[in-house]
């Protein structure tokens, strides 16, 4: 019996001919206003299967028009009737299966994320998923499973609750809170979500001076890798990742807390993240002046020539990493005042920008007249500049000037001056 009214059913609403009829009427009850209850419609475009197969549910006239004005009680009576289907709508699902209405799915879905988001305990993973962009973030790592999220919300709020950490490894955090020493390796679900969390609300980075600035260093990922990126973030939160890998540069830099750092060396040393963040030293510049160089040779340099009797310097080596940031951190925390010198290039100056704004360092020998000076007597043909142009947010000639002479200008040729400014016998 349940073969031939398939049958039957195939042969009034089946079949290729009328696949985009059945789509177009399925739509109606996805669509429809409330709960996907359809009761009168008008259906035009038709072809003359269509309309054959509607005229004859309704017991019309098979003579073909484009449009037909389309009875919904009347094709479920007509159904019923012939105990093929008890509505149209069912007959629909039993072709092509469940009609989902739309509103009363969005619903749902909307009461399930807001049982998920009142789960969650630690206040700021809360605040963050309910925003478009964090609720967004937990639906793609949980694959928009709303169970699957609970869950994944569940082990964010055990490290949340963590943090910020006193120079934990980020293996050791793993393995205390969620007892797997690498569910929060880089890729993992929780640690991004983790990261998200204490980089958008926790420890938001300092608002842009101007939206083009923001967007340099944005854009300047070539410059810093995704994993310096993750190690930094890492690193605001008191986690070790990598703790040993790119230390920061520094000469002459005292602090009252470490006795390898108590005096002048005039040797340049090391710092890494795992120093800097477990150590936590106590570094002597309050109302002192802090030099900030781009390359380790000038540190090199000023090491050479001037050994004890340089003003204490740093070096991000590039753009700053997480050692780098933490020790600039640290410094302007301290009360250094923070000068900065780099490279006459476009990538130097969205470092400088970066220095600048993040830090409050005050350029260093590192302006429009500075450069015009230095092209002056620089060897030719030199290098010229390449990558894209950056505006200088300390001097708005700087750009126009290098954009004039093309000319890009290495820090290390630029020692002499600055060395002067680095030698204390001079003061």
């Amino acid at each position: 019996m349940i073969v031939l009214l398939d049958e039957r059913l195939r042969r009034l609403l089946g079949g290729d001919p009328l696949v985009s009829l059945r789509r177009r009427l399925r739509q109606r009850f996805e669509r429809a206003a409330a709960e996907g209850t359809v009761e009168r419609f008008r259906i035009s475009n038709l072809t003359v299967d269509e309309h054959a197969a509607l005229a004859s549910l309704l017991g019309r006239s098979a003579r073909f028009t484009s449009s037909i004005h389309v009875d919904v009680h009347a094709i479920d009576d007509s159904l019923r009737r012939a105990g093929i289907a008890s509505s149209l709508r069912e007959a629909l699902e039993r072709l092509d299966g469940p009609i989902i209405h739309i509103e009363t799915a969005r619903r749902q879905s909307e009461a399930l994320w807001s049982d998920v988001v009142s789960q969650c305990n630690h206040s700021s993973l809360v605040q963050f998923v309910r925003t478009a962009a964090g609720l967004g973030l937990l639906k793609r790592l949980s694959s928009r499973n709303p169970k699957a999220a609970g869950q994944l919300c569940s082990r964010v709020d055990s490290v949340l609750k963590a943090l910020p950490a006193n120079g934990m490894t980020r293996a050791q955090l793993a393995a205390n809170t969620l007892g797997d020493a690498h569910a929060l390796d880089n890729g993992q679900s929780v640690a991004t979500l983790v990261l998200a969390v204490w980089r958008e609300i926790i420890a938001p980075l300092r608002q842009a001076e101007d939206t083009l600035a923001r967007a340099q260093d944005d854009v300047n990922a070539q410059l810093n890798s995704g994993d310096e990126r993750t190690r930094d973030i890492w690193a605001r939160a008191g986690v070790l990742v990598n703790e040993l890998a790119r230390p920061a540069l520094l000469l002459n830099l005292c602090a009252t807390s470490n006795a390898q750092y108590a005096e002048a060396s005039g040797e340049p040393r090391y710092a890494s993240l795992r120093f800097l963040l477990r150590s936590s030293p106590c570094w002597m510049v309050s109302g002192q002046i802090v030099f900030v160089c781009e390359n380790p040779n000038l540190v090199a340099i000023a090491a050479d020539e001037l050994g004890v009797h340089c003003a204490p310097i740093i070096c991000t080596d590039g753009m700053p990493g997480a050692a780098q940031r933490t020790l600039l951190s640290q410094l302007a925390q301290a009360g250094a005042s923070l000068r900065y010198h780099g490279d006459f290039d476009w990538p130097g100056l969205r470092i400088a920008n970066h220095v600048v704004r993040e830090y409050g360092a005050l350029p260093w020998r590192f302006g429009a007249t500075e450069y015009a000076a230095a092209v002056q007597s620089a060897p030719r043909p030199g290098r010229l500049l390449e990558a894209s142009e950056v505006v200088a947010s300390w001097d708005d000639a700087l750009a126009p000037s290098m954009r004039t002479h093309r000319l890009s200008i290495a820090e290390e040729s630029l020692a002499g001056p600055l060395l002067q400014d680095l030698d204390l016998r001079r003061r």
